[in-house]
């Protein structure tokens, strides 16, 4: 795991992109404090850094920028390829040579050999940036499912990337201004919808895409989606596909050469990963939890329990508002985009740190795949329940209209937008998950923005054709909440405190088994078809009702913390209600301060 960072065709003096180089890797040493390099070609036209967090060969043998026998490719590379043995042995065969045991070498190798092609061959996260010196191109690719991030900034022929936003802005080759339509994007969903990032022409490469820069031009490739389809077969005895895959993919998430811990709340997701492991690896499994005074939030009396069950080594961290309060400054600061959520992450991550772990697994991503969320019945209902209102669509546009502007409620309001437009998949996944309606962000722009302009964001947009609407909620929430919140936080947060967080449920292997499922089997109500799979799951977490992994922010938000809220709440021309989306005014305006992002002179954070 690293931090990795290029600048290529700067036209600027060889001194000046080491310089620059240097700085962008500085930004990331806390993603990678074992190591670190940089990589200047002959001609200065490319550029490239990295910082180390070692897993795999811990020896010297590891280290990045990496380059191949005959000098013509130089990599570097931030993930694990968890399949690397198996295509270390593959190159053998064929004849290749190897100095180290490392992932980052066969990924080398596997890209001599297929081009940008290879990535196909990758189970695992990662982003990868390889430089050719022969053909003077650069390549860039990110994982499948995109739980590695990467982000580029491409202007006249100049391209400068990054395994973070603040990365590239501290170059200072990258815009200070805000992008309006990537605002609007994170009002409405609380969260930056991905390609787009909050900073003007910076974008994020998108999940399962590789990039080829090549004359100063760049051609973005898609190799990968998520697809859901039907297999008869599959369906006959799921939960023996189910469990088959998902122990294949917790052995491949123990590929490491330093210990592995595991994160363990009370819910179905983390208990299942911690089932299958202590299976494979024994009573010798450390965990980590985060537990709270309040019990409608507190988990880790069941983790606690459940550790006990299968014998692991528990470590809890008893959070009370004082503590958590004088955590927040730390936490803003180490954020790269905002979003409503990562202070979960952040807090179990630091747990897990200081007890000297580098590496965990978390049970992000089961009810995406299992029908974990309320989304997955609300949707679809909202969806059947409007188009039969279709006869009379004239009334179900004034209701909505009259409960867009006369109701108190966030939900409500979103709920009467919804009810104005064509029933959609799309819009009635916003409805559920939404933050802002797209006429309360047109107020709130101008805000952040100041050339905001009179644009109007729909919240209807494109979805790939899945069998079911089932399998259209998974989807939505794989490639949206998924990966533009959880996943996006997850790594910042995890990596904030040089720790690796990995995802066995997010896997392409697994999914892809898993996705031929039918969805009426796959997606019952209660993750049955997970309960079903792992037996071992004990009766106090299959019975619990879904609590979710969430934070008593509304109680800790007083004192003086409680008068930034307030000050923003009665400065926000929209009426804000919940405190989440205070929050989110709130986390928007202190990322544009922090990193001199140009704005209204009006906005202020207030800290």
């Amino acid at each position: 795991m690293c931090g990795i960072a290029g600048l290529i065709n700067s036209r600027l003096s060889r001194d000046d992109v080491e310089k620059t180089l240097q700085r962008m890797q500085q930004q990331m040493h806390h993603r990678g404090p074992d190591d670190a390099g940089i990589f200047i070609s002959p001609n200065a036209t490319a550029g490239l850094v990295s910082t180390r967090l070692a897993i795999l060969d811990l020896s010297p043998a590891g280290h990045q920028p990496m380059t191949s026998n005959d000098g013509r490719f130089h990599i570097v590379f931030n993930g694990e390829i968890y399949n690397y043995r198996e295509l270390r042995s593959q190159l053998l065969v064929e004849g290749y040579q190897f100095q180290s045991n490392s992932d980052t070498e066969v990924i080398l190798k596997m890209y001599q050999r297929d081009g940008p092609e290879c990535v196909r061959e990758f189970d695992g996260m990662f982003s990868i940036a390889i430089w050719d010196q022969q053909e003077q191109t650069c390549f860039l690719a990110r994982d499948s499912l995109g739980i590695k991030p990467l982000y580029y900034h491409e202007e006249n022929g100049q391209l400068l990337f990054g395994s973070e936003l603040r990365t590239l802005l501290i170059s200072d080759l990258a815009p200070r201004s805000c992008s309006p339509e990537a605002v609007a994007g994170y009002l409405l969903f609380g969260a930056v919808q991905e390609p787009n990032t909050l900073v003007r022409n910076v974008k994020a490469i998108p999940a399962g895409h590789y990039l080829l820069w090549r004359n100063g031009t760049v051609h973005l490739t898609k190799y990968w989606d998520i697809q859901f389809g039907f297999d008869s077969g599959n369906g006959k005895d799921a939960a023996h596909v189910v469990r088959n895959a998902l122990e294949e993919s917790v052995d491949r998430h123990f590929v490491s050469d330093v210990p592995v811990g595991m994160f363990l709340s009370g819910g179905i997701d983390s208990t299942s990963i911690v089932a299958l492991a202590s299976k494979k690896k024994g009573s010798n499994l450390r965990t980590f939890c985060i537990s709270f005074d309040n019990p409608a939030f507190n988990e880790g009396d069941v983790a606690e329990r459940t550790a006990q069950h299968f014998g692991t080594q528990h470590s809890d961290w008893r959070l009370d508002s004082g503590t958590a309060k004088s955590l927040l400054n730390e936490f803003l600061n180490r954020s790269d985009q905002p979003s409503i959520d990562g202070f979960n992450t952040f807090c179990v991550s630091k747990l897990a740190h200081d007890q000297g772990y580098k590496v965990v697994l978390s049970g992000l991503g089961g009810d995406e795949l299992f029908g974990g969320y309320h989304s997955f019945q609300l949707v679809p209902r909202l969806v059947s329940y409007s188009r039969a209102l279709n006869p009379v669509f004239f009334l179900r546009g004034a209701g909505g209209r009259f409960l867009e502007s006369a109701a108190t409620s966030p939900r409500m309001r979103r709920l009467g937008f919804f009810l104005q437009g064509v029933p959609a998949t799309t819009a009635a996944y916003w409805a559920v998950r939404g933050t802002f309606t797209p006429r309360e962000v047109e107020q709130l722009l101008g805000l952040y923005c100041a050339d905001a302009g009179d644009n109007r964001f729909p919240i209807n947009g494109y979805l790939q054709g899945q069998p079911t609407p089932g399998d259209e909620v998974s989807y939505l929430e794989m490639s949206r909440y998924m990966r533009n919140q959880l996943l996006r936080d997850s790594d910042v947060m995890s990596m904030a405190w040089s720790l690796e967080l990995r995802v066995p449920f997010v896997d392409r292997k697994l999914l892809e088994t898993v996705a031929t499922i039918p969805a009426q089997i796959r997606l019952a109500a209660g993750k049955r078809l997970l309960l079903d799979a792992i037996p071992e799951i004990p009766e106090w977490v299959r019975n619990r009702p879904k609590q979710g992994f969430a934070f008593p922010f509304q109680e800790w938000i007083t004192g003086e913390w409680g008068e930034v809220f307030r000050r923003i709440e009665s400065k926000s021309p929209v009426r804000l209600k919940n405190w989440y989306r205070c929050w989110c005014l709130f986390a928007l305006e202190n990322f544009l301060q922090r990193n001199g992002i140009e704005k209204p002179e009006e906005v202020e954070v207030g800290r």
